[in-house]
């Protein structure tokens, strides 16, 4: 994704006049290239006042708008591939669409919003920020969650929130097998079923704290479900310390 030789012009753009001298502008990636969209969102944008992206025709590109550091706002409208919003910092990046694997990998801060449906290890490894989903999230979704925030509207596949060691999810619809598998100190909230637990992952009474987190992450997303139709997921915490006796089954 680097590329370091020196932008010797602006990238083509697309949209109105008002548009493009404004603090808009708009990318049609059917005649412009992905590299062109990225290397002005990180290196002209803010110097050229621009603080809105609109990106048209990303016919399931990979990587747009990833390793962004900036309060940038970046609507795409259609469908990514791989790694969108990837290490996203302070932008706010909606795909208007669904999303390929990896979708807000490693996120520090910002939000990311995919009105879609979103695939495998969305979200994995963030470190901040707030992921929304309003479809249904594929497998492995929060793996390795570090202290991210994320809303799925619908369901989660199997192994979500694997390893997860800090941060929050809200899963609206069920969870697949395996939830929270090994998880650490990341609390999962989901409202439907849940087909299995992962290994040290069990389920606790929610507390006055967990309702109020619950509302104050589904009003962050905009859904408007009742907090009391959540149960909590949590570690059971057996497995932070190694046991010889265990006989390496746990």
């Amino acid at each position: 994704m680097a590329h370091l030789n020196p932008v010797v012009a602006s990238p083509p753009a697309v949209g109105t006049p008002a548009e493009q001298a404004g603090s808009r502008r708009s990318f049609d990636l059917a005649v412009t290239s992905l590299r062109e969209l990225n290397r002005f969102l990180h290196r002209r944008a803010l110097t050229e006042g621009v603080s809105r992206v609109s990106v048209e025709n990303p016919d399931g590109a990979h990587s747009i708008a990833c390793g962004l550091d900036a309060p940038l706002q970046v609507d795409i409208r259609g469908h990514v591939g791989y790694y969108v919003a990837g290490m996203n910092q302070s932008a706010t990046v909606t795909v208007h669409g669904n999303a390929g694997p990896g979708a807000a990998e490693n996120m520090m801060s910002g939000r990311v919003h995919v009105r879609g449906f979103a695939s495998t290890a969305a979200g994995a490894s963030a470190h901040g920020g707030l992921l929304i989903i309003d479809g249904d999230a594929s497998l492995r979704c929060g793996i390795s969650l570090k202290g991210g925030d994320i809303v799925v509207g619908g369901s989660v596949g199997s192994f979500s929130a694997f390893m997860a060691q800090a941060g929050r999810i809200v899963v609206c619809g069920d969870a697949g097998d395996a939830l929270g598998d090994s998880l650490y100190e990341a609390v999962i909230y989901v409202r439907g079923k849940i087909r299995s637990l992962g290994a040290d992952a069990r389920i606790e009474p929610m507390s006055d704290a967990d309702h109020a987190t619950v509302r104050e992450l589904l009003g962050a997303a905009g859904f408007e479900h009742d907090s009391r139709e959540f149960q909590r997921v949590a570690s059971a915490k057996s497995l932070y310390h190694w046991h010889a006796d265990a006989d390496q089954e746990y």
